[in-house]
């Protein structure tokens, strides 16, 4: 009887073991898990940002490329892509159907891998007037402190950010003056390829 007893939990272990080595074989073809984004404002790709292109189990698709300064990239297969003002993820979902006609479906992952694109521009009558390249948000103040302040010929209530719009240019009087004496008014934010003007 103890024999027979031995020989079902034998019989038993033997069958949970052949299981799990069917189930670790399966989990090598199985996707990995969609990984989901947040509700935040998601970074957006510009000119001259580097990204890595991995394709899960297609090493030869993957790749690192610079988005070029017309805003495009090109990849195996995928071709020519518009990069410049989507996300990784949406580059990501564009990618992984363009090479749904090549491979089975593809997991593809898109990472920001260099930030380069953000940039500001300070000018007029500061006095080391440049292309500033940004990491984080800046205000105009910032800018201006970045550029090493007003020469003596400049008019701080006569200070103007150009900013590009989906609407088209848009020209923005910021009296600098009026800003740094208002203690309730909220910082001024600048955005990236915002020109600041100084008369």
């Amino acid at each position: 009887m103890r024999e027979r007893i031995q020989w079902k939990t034998a019989a038993s272990l033997a069958l949970l073991l052949m299981t799990g080595a069917a189930l670790v074989l399966a989990a090598d073809d199985a996707k990995p898990p969609a990984i989901k984004t947040s509700g935040e404002a998601e970074y957006r790709l510009g000119a001259e940002d580097v990204i890595e292109v991995f394709v899960w189990k297609e090493p030869e698709l993957s790749t690192t490329v610079v988005v070029r300064p017309d805003g495009r990239s090109s990849l195996p297969l995928a071709n020519e892509l518009d990069a410049s003002g989507k996300t990784a993820v949406e580059l990501q979902e564009e990618i992984t159907a363009r090479l749904s006609k090549y491979a089975i479906q593809p997991v593809v992952n898109v990472m920001v891998k260099q930030v380069n694109s953000l940039k500001i521009s300070v000018l007029g009558e500061v006095r080391r007037p440049d292309v500033y390249k940004i990491k984080n948000r800046v205000t105009v103040l910032d800018a201006l402190a970045m550029a090493g302040g007003f020469t003596d010929l400049a008019r701080p209530n006569k200070v103007i950010v150009l900013r590009n719009t989906p609407g088209g240019p848009q020209r923005i009087k910021v009296n600098i003056k009026q800003l740094v004496d208002d203690d309730t008014g909220a910082p001024f934010y600048l955005q990236t390829l915002d020109t600041v003007y100084v008369e």
